[in-house]
């Protein structure tokens, strides 16, 4: 682990083992965290808070910016390790470096952007300034699905705000943290700014989030583990940005470029073999257009390449055998509620795929909106589809969910596209094109999909508190 600028090995420690999903071989051994080694890191970032928050933001954001040159000029060995420990696609974790990149440089780029406000007092001889202040010690929590990536896009406008930084990296892919501490150490980043703790949510996250020593933690993860974390972050009245799980629907319209809707489909449902939180999880497609646009989908989804992902291939394995045999679950008892199989797809356990964790496109059709394949995050590359009649019941369908993170849809028509942002239930909506959110924008879930939202200049205001001075000088 990476505390207070040096490397630890506690003694003693237990260790966890971390697995190639591709072919399960323990790829590594990580310290498994205690509530001790949580503490050490808290007590390291809260004495290196004051110097850090005391210095000019353009001098921190050089920094921050120095780090984004790292992982650029290390991008083909950080992808590299991401999917030695991920499983995606050796392109696609390129394409998640990059974004590591992105995220740092447009946070550091925020350095000259933190403003406040002179309001006109109703007294005389008085002014009322509202200033931005960093919280103090950020906890990051992130999810396995995009180990660099997620841990970037917190790490950067945090520490550009003046906060510094506790990251818990995933067990299942802790490596691309520890790999951001090592780069931070070559950028010049001072002992206890960002610091790097391995374990489990359960034991090292607890204490990180209950601990008084943290002042805000950021999540990125599955709904039911923000709901803990919520929880646990209640009797201190702890700040808490959760960005969590989602049940994007994928609406076509009678009227929409059907091949341009199927191609991103395709997209939005197997990129990273369905494991994004926005990924299309839901089609309702238009009774006049449905048959035309299952055909063209069942056949692009069927041809699909699965393979070695280093290799130039669609779909790597998911992530582990625990989430492959979910993701089986959940179609099972679809199929028993009622779902048509369109393609079988399902595991592979056979030949090249008798190591690993691997799963084949599937497609169902259902009638039924309480089917569990439209009410359960799948999380896995099982896409769904049901027949409406018109806008007004695609909507009415689509918002019959307790997640509210991202929805899709594919019209022609600009009633209906001006309506959408209206009509639907949802933080981000992707309409007439595929998902993935730009770095400028806000990436924001309702509901049971999280609490705050990251990017843009919203995101980055998360990471700034509010103080009111009234200034008197009569």
């Amino acid at each position: 682990m990476f505390i207070d600028g040096r490397w630890v090995i506690p003694d003693g420690a237990s260790v966890i083992e971390v697995e190639n999903p591709a072919n399960e071989n323990t790829i590594a051994l990580i310290p498994e965290g205690t509530t001790d080694d949580a503490n050490a890191a808290l007590k390291a970032a809260n004495k290196a808070f004051p110097t850090w928050a005391s210095r000019p933001a353009i001098e921190r954001a050089k920094l921050v910016a120095a780090l984004a040159d790292l992982i650029e000029t290390n991008k083909d060995s950080l992808a590299a390790l991401v999917t030695l420990e991920q499983g995606k696609p050796i392109s696609h974790a390129r394409e998640e470096i990059q974004a590591s990149v992105t995220f740092l440089r447009y946070a550091a780029e925020n350095a000259r952007r933190i403003e406040g406000d002179i309001v006109a007092s109703d007294s005389r001889s008085e002014e009322i300034h509202i200033r931005r202040h960093p919280y103090g010690v950020v906890v990051g929590l992130t999810a396995w699905n995009y180990p660099s990536a997620l841990a970037a896009r917190k790490i950067g406008p945090a520490l550009v705000a003046g906060n510094t930084f506790v990251l818990l990296s995933h067990e299942v892919t802790p490596l691309s943290g520890l790999a951001l501490a090592t780069l931070s150490e070559k950028a010049g980043f001072p002992a206890g700014v960002f610091n790097v703790v391995t374990g489990r949510g359960a034991v090292v996250g607890d204490a990180l989030v209950k601990s008084p020593l943290s002042h805000l933690v950021t999540m990125t993860g599955s709904t039911r583990a923000g709901r803990e974390i919520y929880r646990s972050a209640a009797d201190a009245i702890k700040v808490v940005r959760l960005e969590l799980g989602g049940k994007a629907p994928f609406i076509v319209m009678e009227d929409a470029d059907i091949d341009a809707a199927v191609t991103a489909a395709v997209a939005a449902r197997y990129t990273n073999c369905g494991q994004i939180c926005t990924c299309n999880e839901r089609m309702y497609l238009h009774r006049a257009i449905a048959d035309e646009f299952l055909e063209k989908f069942v056949k692009a989804s069927a041809a699909l390449k699965i393979g070695d992902p280093s290799g130039t291939v669609d779909l790597g394995p998911k992530v582990s055998r625990v989430e492959r045999d979910k993701v089986t679950s959940i179609v099972a008892a679809s199929v028993d509620a009622g779902a048509k199989v369109l393609l079988a797809g399902g595991a592979l356990t056979d030949g090249p795929y008798e190591k690993g964790h691997w799963l084949a496109p599937t497609v169902l059709e259902v009638t039924k909106n309480t089917n569990p394949a439209t009410q359960e995050e799948i999380f896995g590359p099982v896409a769904t589809a049901m027949r409406v009649d018109g806008f007004e019941e695609a909507v009415s369908k689509a918002n019959e969910t307790q997640f509210g993170l991202s929805a899709y849809l594919f019209t022609q028509n600009n009633k209906r596209l001006a309506e959408a942002p209206y009509l639907l239930k949802f933080g981000e909506l992707y309409l007439n094109r595929p998902n993935g959110e730009a770095v400028q924008g806000f990436h924001t879930g309702w509901g049971l999909s999280g609490l705050g939202g990251e990017d843009g200049r919203y995101g980055f205001d998360g990471y700034l508190r509010k103080q009111t001075a009234y200034m008197n000088w009569g």
